[in-house]
């Protein structure tokens, strides 16, 4: 090192901020080899004097420095080493004052902070680290003044690793996301520029790794069995035992942070999957009982398994369908859970609808066309709402093959199950009608402006009126259960009985105001005099009945700004909006088998035309309907579900109905009279059941137009929303801890926590993350998942007992640590609760496990 390099390194250390307590600065130099003592005298520096010990001046440096000269800085240099504590006179000033030194070594300690200088053999050790400016300046920003010789371990492997904190568990996930990804650039220069048998230690230190094969290979499987041996309640292969750690508490704490951390968990997922083929665990999986690891996360295997046993037991009629649901809901919890949600609620779709068909099979049977229809509304809907969801998320399998057999079973209880068996009876009854299509008391679609539009003229009110194109009720029971519990405001369904044919221009000329409807020769459809085809016409027929009325097109309020919505709707006292999403895509052949995708769609986009409608016109009442419902299966239609029929003239013809004026009788066929028309001869033939007319042409698995209960059964949701300290805020239900001790004994312990109300109304689910942490947020335990959506009366389905294991570390009873309840979908504020605990355990150990 140059003089001039000297010279600037010590005027920067004088010219430096004096610390707390000092005022000066008093710096020594040891020139272990008296490098510079010809060179000495030739060092000017504009902050401070330079005194120069010849080993015999000790008496007057000290006389100098304490009495003649308390103010100055002074720059002490000595062409030797630096005495032992025993023989240095000036102990006593040095240890208040700074030293510098042009040793390499002891520049990087001075320059990272470091004084303590029993470290200086473990900064020689790795020299060869600090010949890179990157890693240099990487260790720098660790701020590791205050280090112990371990500390400088993990911070240089720490560094090694380009970690931007000094942390070995961070060391350690990194190597195992690298050996994850089929690289080992850290590992190598671990070996290369830091110490690889250090590294080692600190395995078998802080987890106990003691195995004799000194690779990322067998630790990643140390890990991971480790892990798989606290939560498996089977035998673990007696070849597998060398690689459960005695330390499992560390070792199962570390792998679920690991797996639980957003940024890292895809990496775990490649880890695993990795260890499970090398373990060729799949073999074991199969020989386990599902209960015996139902609560184990470790492996996706264990998820491949029960959703394949789930199945199989769906297929053989097993039964036990509260059990099936109850291991969907505890791996729901778990982390494979996020890659086979799919895969989960297929199953748990399927069960829904075989356990609600065993149910009512027996109870439905022939009864009045009431109530038949009553039962629909009420109970026998939930099997239509389970079969689109099951195919909706079929669909959305990456890996269908699994399910293909389940999907043949659902599919046979749906159609010749359900379908056909509540069809045929419905058929029967409305036989009782005797061709008049009348369902006392219930209400008629035809009547929907009447009894629900025009009671808020006299209110001196506005409403609006969604009316979206094919939305069955059973759909619209699950929108109406969103709204109510997703928005501030009452919802509430009732149904109506369709108009007949249940068929788009009939249906939509029926929610209009009129006086009368009538379908001409050319079979359009028209009301008070006017087209009701397009939502121009419409909007003229509703001006009719209300000057201020207007129809549009949810297209045209798409993407729409407030100032252009008060511009649209300003002085409008009714508003219809017409939505058409499954419709459109159901009455196309070509994307007919998107139909169930275009509900999922509808529910969205009619939620934000709500919000859109509340927030930026100040919308009150609102009602959401439709023209007609829909029949859907997804099996191939078959000559069976046909029934043949004459060409006629002057008719109009579809799969589902025919409109004509002749006397003809179909076999298989209802005919029903069209009096609910004006001035009309037309009759309505439909097809018993829910079979098909022969027609020409792709596209007959979505049909509509026919009296089958999910074609003419009409939702009627009216949302109210309600503003001021009066209306009722939507909230995510309360978790309590229900645990009295707030002191914790053992490293292994269990919490129990309470879903304080159900999930109905207002209250929505609530999903956390629990794990105990020190004061400064260090995690000491693993990590627990709750989900708190019970729909329970009874609080003991509402509780939840978790398991955390603590670190093996000391623990200061004095010291603050804290229960953390993470809210996991909150953005801003993430921890809903933090609860203070003691922490008192005498010896730390791993039994227990």
């Amino acid at each position: 090192m140059e003089l001039d390099e000297v010279k600037k390194i010590l005027e920067q250390n004088f010219n430096k901020g004096l610390s707390e307590g000092k005022k000066r600065n008093i710096i020594f130099w040891y020139d272990d080899n008296g490098e510079f003592k010809g060179q000495i005298d030739t060092l000017e520096l504009s902050n401070a004097k330079i005194l120069k010990l010849d080993g015999q001046n000790y008496f007057y440096a000290k006389y100098l420095l304490e009495k003649q000269d308390i103010k100055s800085n002074y720059l002490v240099y000595a062409p030797f080493c630096k005495p032992g504590p025993r023989e240095n006179w000036l102990l006593d000033i040095l240890k208040y004052s700074d030293e510098f030194s042009t040793d390499r070594t002891t520049i990087i300690m001075r320059n990272l902070g470091v004084k303590n200088e029993a470290l200086k053999n473990i900064f020689e050790h790795y020299k060869k680290f600090f010949d890179n400016k990157e890693r240099y300046r990487l260790l720098k920003s660790y701020n590791i003044e205050y280090c112990t010789e371990e500390s400088v371990h993990i911070a240089i492997l720490s560094a090694l690793c380009k970690l931007p904190f000094s942390d070995l568990d961070e060391v350690v996930k990194s190597l195992l996301i690298e050996y994850a990804k089929d690289d080992n650039t850290y590992f190598t220069e671990i070996d290369k520029f830091g110490d690889i048998n250090t590294f080692w230690a600190l395995m078998e230190k802080y987890y106990g790794y003691i195995l004799e094969e000194k690779t990322i290979e067998h630790l990643s499987a140390f890990f991971l069995i480790t892990a798989l041996y606290y939560t498996l309640e089977d035998k673990i292969p007696a070849h597998w035992e060398k690689f459960i750690s005695p330390k499992k508490a560390d070792c199962f704490v570390f792998l679920s942070n690991f797996m639980n951390n957003a940024k890292a968990m895809d990496y775990f997922d490649m880890l695993s999957i990795k260890v499970e083929k090398q373990l060729n665990l799949r073999d074991y999986a199969d020989k386990w009982h599902i209960d015996n690891y139902v609560v184990s996360d470790v492996f996706k295997i264990f998820d491949e398994t029960i959703i394949n046993k789930l199945i199989e037991n769906l297929i053989s009629d097993a039964g036990e369908f509260e059990r099936y649901t109850d291991i969907i809901l505890q791996r729901r919890t778990k982390h494979w859970y996020r890659k086979y949600e799919n895969d989960y609620n297929c199953v748990y779709w399927a069960l829904v609808m075989l356990d609600s068909w065993r149910k009512i099979k027996d109870d439905i049977k022939e009864d009045k066309p009431y109530d038949l229809f009553q039962k629909y509304a009420g109970q026998y809907y939930i099997i239509d709402m389970a079969y689109r969801k099951f195919i909706y998320f079929f669909d959305k399998l990456p890996n269908k093959e699994p399910f293909f057999e389940l999907k043949e079973k659902i599919e046979n209880t749906y159609v010749n199950g359900y379908l056909n068996q509540l069809s045929i009876k419905w058929s029967d009854s409305l036989e009782t009608l005797e061709q008049n299509w009348k369902i006392s008391p219930l209400e008629l679609q035809q009547d929907f402006y009447i009894n629900h539009v025009k009671p808020y003229e006299d209110k001196d009110e506005r409403v609006f009126v969604i009316i979206s194109d094919g939305l069955r009720y059973e759909a619209a029971k699950e929108l109406e259960e969103d709204l109510n519990t997703e928005r501030k405001g009452s919802t509430k369904i009732t149904p109506m009985l369709g108009i007949l044919p249940s068929y788009t221009a009939l249906g939509m000329a029926a929610l209009l105001p009129h006086n009368e409807i009538k379908i001409n020769d050319k079979f359009q459809v028209i009301v008070d005099g006017l087209s009701s085809d397009g939502t121009e016409n419409r909007s003229k027929i509703l001006q009719k009945a209300q000057k201020d009325s207007i129809a549009v097109g949810y297209e045209q309020l798409s993407g729409m700004k407030r100032d252009d919505f008060r511009k649209l709707f300003g002085g409008k006292k009714v508003v219809y909006i017409y939505h058409n999403s499954i419709d459109a895509r159901g009455d196309n052949a070509l994307t007919e088998n998107e139909v169930f995708n275009a509900v999922e769609d509808t529910f969205g986009e009619l939620k934000a035309l709500i919000n859109d409608l509340i927030n930026n016109v100040s919308a009150t009442n609102i009602y959401i309907t439709a023209d007609h419902g829909f029949i859907y299966k997804r099996g191939n239609i078959q000559e069976s579900d046909k029934v043949s029929k004459e060409s006629l003239e002057d008719s109009l013809q579809n799969r589902r109905f025919i409109l004509t004026e002749e006397d003809v009788d179909f076999n298989g066929t209802l005919t029903f009279n069209m009096n609910h028309i004006e001035d009309t001869k037309l009759k309505c033939i439909v097809p018993r059941g829910v079979s098909r007319f022969k027609v020409q042409g792709k596209g007959a698995n979505y049909v509509h137009g026919g009296v089958a209960l999910q074609e003419v059964v009409i939702p009627v949701i009216k949302f109210k929303h309600e503003r001021g300290k009066t209306a009722k805020e939507v909230k995510k239900v309360d978790v309590k801890l229900t645990s009295i001790s707030r002191k914790i004994t053992n490293n292994i312990t269990y919490l129990e926590f309470f879903q304080v109300e159900k999930i109905q109304d207002k209250t929505v689910p609530r999903r956390l993350s629990v794990y105990l942490a020190d004061e400064e947020g260090n995690r000491v335990s693993n990590e627990n998942i709750i989900i708190a959506d019970s729909t329970s009366d009874n609080p003991e389905d509402r509780t939840f007992r978790e398991k955390f294991v603590l670190k093996s570390m000391k623990y200061d009873k004095s010291s603050k640590y804290y229960l953390v309840l993470e809210d996991e979908e909150e953005t801003v504020e993430r921890i809903y609760e933090k609860i203070p605990f003691i922490i008192d355990i005498a010896f730390m150990n791993d039994f227990g496990f």
